[in-house]
C-alpha cells in the first residue's frame, strides 16, 4: 500500500506536512491564549507579585503580554511534545514536562521584561532568582488549567436533515467512494482510512480530518484515531485501558484522558 505515495500525494498535496499557523489556530490553542489573557487581566488587577505600586495600564500590559507570551511558549512545546507521542496517554507526566521545560527560559525572559517595565532597564542578575519560584507557580497552574479544559474528545456531529455531507468524503480514493466509514487512523504524515469497502492510505493530518468529518456522528478517542459512533460493535477495559472494537475488526485505543468523558457519553 506504501507504493501508492505518488497518487497520494496528488490527491493530498494541499496537506502536506504539519503548518504551524494550522497549529495555533486549533480550538484548543486558542482557548489557552484566551485563558492566559485572563489570568493576565487578573494577576493584573491584583497586582500580584509586588506589581501592585505600577500604573495601572503598565501593570495590565505587563501581564497580559507576559501571560500571552508564555502561552505561546506553550502551545510550541506541547505541539513538539504532541508530534513526539512520547508520553501518549500520559497527560500528568506530559504537563510536567511541558511546565519544567518552559520554566527557565520563560524565567529570563520576564526578568527581561521585568527590568524594563519596572526597573528602567537596570538589568540585575541576581534578581533572576526571584522570578523561579513564582514563573514554575504560574507556569503549573496555566498547564493544569489548560489540560483541564481539554480532557473533552474532539467531536463531530450527524448532519442535520437535508444538511451537506462531510467535506472529508471527498478525499476518499476512487475505490471506497460510496463506503461507511469506521475509523481514520493516523500512520506518520498519513491516515488510513477504516470503511465498509476496506482500507486504504491518504497523506493528511488528523486535525485536519476531523475537522471535516463534520456531519458524521463520531470521536477522537485516541490522538491517533477519530472513530465513528456508528462503527463501534464492543467497548472493552484491561488493565485500566479501553478498547474499541470495530466493525471491521479493527481495535481503536481509548486515551486515558478522554475516557471519562467517553464513558459519561456512552461509549465505553
Amino acid at each position: 500500500m506504501r507504493g501508492q505515495n505518488g497518487a497520494v500525494r496528488e490527491r493530498t498535496g494541499a496537506a502536506v506536512g504539519a503548518s504551524w499557523i494550522d497549529a495555533f489556530a486549533q480550538a484548543r490553542h486558542l482557548r489557552g491564549l484566551a485563558i492566559a489573557a485572563l489570568a493576565g487581566g487578573f494577576l493584573a488587577a491584583a497586582g500580584a507579585f509586588q506589581t501592585g505600586e505600577a500604573p495601572v495600564a503598565i501593570r495590565f500590559a505587563y501581564w497580559i503580554g507576559v501571560m500571552l507570551v508564555g502561552a505561546t511558549a506553550g502551545i510550541v512545546v506541547s505541539v513538539l511534545v504532541d508530534r513526539g507521542g512520547w508520553f501518549d496517554d500520559r497527560p500528568a507526566l506530559q504537563g510536567s514536562v511541558i511546565a519544567a521545560t518552559l520554566t527557565i527560559p520563560l524565567t529570563v525572559m520576564i526578568w527581561l521584561i521585568s527590568s524594563f517595565a519596572f526597573r528602567g532597564g537596570r538589568l540585575e542578575l541576581e534578581a533572576i532568582n526571584y522570578f523561579v519560584g513564582p514563573v514554575f507557580i504560574v507556569t503549573c497552574v496555566m498547564t493544569a488549567l489548560n489540560y483541564f479544559t481539554q480532557r473533552t474528545p474532539p467531536e463531530t456531529h450527524a448532519a442535520l436533515a437535508g444538511g451537506s455531507p462531510p467535506r472529508f468524503l471527498e478525499r476518499l480514493p476512487a475505490r471506497l467512494r460510496g463506503a461507511e466509514i469506521f475509523a481514520v487512523e493516523a500512520e506518520d504524515h498519513y491516515l488510513r482510512l477504516h470503511t465498509s469497502k476496506g482500507q486504504d492510505l491518504i497523506l493528511m493530518r488528523l486535525s485536519d480530518a476531523v475537522a471535516e468529518l463534520e456531519g458524521l456522528e463520531g470521536a477522537q478517542v485516541h490522538r491517533s484515531w477519530w472513530v465513528a459512533r456508528a462503527a463501534v460493535e464492543d467497548a472493552r477495559r484491561a488493565d485500566g485501558r479501553a478498547t474499541l472494537t470495530l466493525k471491521d475488526g479493527a481495535s481503536a485505543p481509548v486515551s486515558r484522558a478522554y475516557a471519562k468523558a467517553l464513558r459519561a457519553s456512552g461509549w465505553i
